[in-house]
């Protein structure tokens, strides 16, 4: 596979700091060429569910070759493996930690045989100097920047046969075929992404009358868009992402209704 030069970032950096912008020096120094993209550096501290989820959001949309370089990393300068993983879209450097676990679900069957996973080993392809408090610039972004100058996988260490696959991802589905799945994101609309499967969603609107229970609100029906309801009315529908989305047309459903990342959501069909 080609490269395509880009090289993504998202962290919990936030950008009060200087720390994404010391990655871009630490990218640019050994690959000067490298086009940067800001993905995001407002995943919630620590978050590396909501992290992961944002990212398997939209790597798809870049060029074939991409590298995406994704730090949240609450447990740095422990044992948790540093990590490269190759697959039919671009490679990807995170910690071992979870954060990549929705990417890798997202893949197909064939497309996970074809990828690859490496745990980071080969020093040379780091900083010479090593924070226990600092891998996302002295371990990630020159493995990242090496990646996308053209260094193999295989360079970068020995193989692992899987991620580590942390974390509560797939909802729960009952044996009355309720769904129970949760929020997940938040964004700065205030529209609450969940962890439910759009595709599931429809498949029960289809069959009956389909009811979102939330913490102390009750929505009824999916919409395909926002304009289908009242402004300031909520509505349950499938965002761009693929999955179910809490939204407030010309609102927001965080303020309006309370919701916030963790919040259970409950889906199930009242038949008619």
């Amino acid at each position: 596979m080609d490269r395509s030069g880009v090289i993504t970032l998202l962290t919990d950096f936030g950008l009060s700091d200087v720390y994404v912008g010391v990655l871009k020096g630490v990218i640019w120094g050994i690959c000067p060429q490298a086009r940067i993209v800001d993905l995001t550096h407002n995943v919630r501290p620590q978050d590396v569910l909501q992290g992961g989820f944002l990212l398997a959001s939209c790597y798809r949309h870049f060029p074939r070759g991409t590298v995406h370089l994704a730090v949240v990393d609450p447990g740095v300068g422990t044992d948790r493996p540093a990590i490269a993983m190759e697959t039919p879209y671009g490679w990807f450097v995170a910690p071992d930690n979870g954060l990549l676990i929705w990417v890798w679900e997202g893949l197909s069957r064939s497309e996970r045989a074809a990828s690859r996973i490496v745990e980071l080993g080969q020093s040379r392809y780091w900083l010479p100097q090593v924070s226990r408090t600092f891998h996302g610039r002295d371990i990630f972004a020159p493995v990242a920047a090496h990646l996308a100058a053209g260094v193999s996988l295989e360079e970068l260490g020995r193989p692992l046969r899987q991620l580590t696959l942390q974390g509560d991802v797939q909802p729960r589905v009952q044996d009355d075929g309720t769904v129970l799945g949760h929020v997940l994101h938040v964004d700065r609309f205030g529209n609450c992404s969940t962890n439910i499967e759009g595709d599931d969603v429809k498949e029960m609107a289809a069959e009956g009358s389909l009811c979102v229970d939330l913490p102390g609100h009750r929505l009824e029906g999916l919409h395909s868009t926002y304009a289908q309801v009242q402004p300031g009315q909520p509505l349950a529908l499938i965002g761009s992402n693929g999955r179910l989305e809490i939204a407030v047309r010309n609102g927001s459903a965080a303020a309006q209704l309370g919701l916030a990342v963790g919040d259970p959501v409950r889906v199930w069909m009242r038949r008619t």
